[in-house]
């Protein structure tokens, strides 16, 4: 006897294939948004941390590519206040399309529709070492936000204004323990960064990692800052004029 469905007709035996089929491509969608990209599951939460700010930086480069400039560290309303970060711009460019094209910028971050959005846990703005890597929607990845650095704020930086060279100048930092949410538009401020590799007290370029934190630099590049790097050599890496100190050895 053939199968029926509910108003006595046939069921095409292809309903079966076609339903499977929609269930396993959402699987696949949710994968991508929660899943960290260039990172094998073998690798270890200090590389797998290194690979999620590889992507982010190749990101930055890719938004470079088709603007003209990098993403402001934030987007303001009329009275200058805060309302986007640069994390919502690169969504698109992060495999995260879906999720760009249901953000509202007609509305703040965590306006009643947004924060439905900027509440997801998105691996890829977490470092896999974050103890508390179940807070909703938390990033470990900031931007230094000050007038001498790439990101000064509501405007925006051109590859060629880095005239201290690219190799040397930080792009994005990584901060233990943040409490800024990836669609917050808040980071670290200069003044912050410059405490030091791993601060004693306070907010700073920190992670979980022994000895020291991963940068991403505006060549593309990420590296290992220790702990011993003195806060005037960070303060150069960080500005993006200037002369730059000698890297510190691996």
């Amino acid at each position: 006897m053939s199968e029926q469905s509910g108003s006595g007709q046939k069921r095409s035996p292809w309903r079966f294939f076609i339903d499977a089929f929609a269930v396993l491509a959402l699987a696949v969608i949710v994968m991508t948004f929660l899943l960290p990209r260039g990172g094998s599951r073998e690798a270890s939460p200090r590389t797998q941390c290194k690979n999620n700010l590889k992507q982010i930086v190749l990101a930055l480069h890719n938004y470079h590519d088709v603007y003209g400039c990098f993403p402001p560290a934030y987007i303001a309303d009329k009275q200058g206040r805060p309302m986007h970060s640069w994390r919502v711009l690169l969504l698109q460019y992060l495999e995260f399309a879906p999720i760009y094209a249901q953000y509202r910028f007609d509305e703040s971050w965590n306006g009643p529709h947004n924060r439905e959005l900027t509440s997801l846990n998105l691996k890829l703005f977490r470092c896999p070492a974050e103890k508390s890597s179940d807070n909703d929607g938390e990033t470990n990845y900031l931007v230094v936000v000050g007038p001498k650095t790439v990101f000064p704020g509501e405007t925006c930086v051109r590859i060629s204004e880095i005239s201290a060279g690219t190799a040397d100048t930080i792009l994005v930092a990584e901060v233990a323990n943040s409490g800024i949410k990836w669609g917050e538009p808040r980071d670290l401020s200069l003044t912050e960064a410059v405490r030091g590799i791993n601060p004693k007290s306070g907010l700073g370029i920190s992670s979980p990692h022994e000895g020291g934190a991963w940068c991403a630099f505006a060549d593309d590049s990420v590296r290992f800052m220790p702990n011993e790097t003195p806060p005037d050599h960070l303060r150069s890496f960080l500005e993006r004029n200037g002369v730059k100190p000698p890297f510190p050895p691996d």
